[in-house]
């Protein structure tokens, strides 16, 4: 369990920073906040969720024991 937390954390975080880095640089055009249509005007608050979203995983992620 502890590892699928983490890699699903990776996701979010490698999602959320690509995101954020195409929005404010324009380059990197890749991820989920750029497809999904229904967030166009919301891209940069998506990003900013999914990199919040990353550290509560990785923080549950470090609190569970090991398996």
């Amino acid at each position: 369990m502890k590892g699928f937390l983490e890699i699903l954390g990776f996701v979010a975080l490698t999602q959320g920073t690509g995101g954020l880095v195409y929005e404010l640089t324009g380059k990197l055009r890749w991820g989920i906040t750029q497809r999904w249509s229904v967030l166009d005007g919301h891209e940069i608050y998506a990003s900013v969720a999914l990199i919040v979203l990353a550290i509560a995983l990785f923080a549950t992620a470090e609190s569970r024991r090991s398996d």
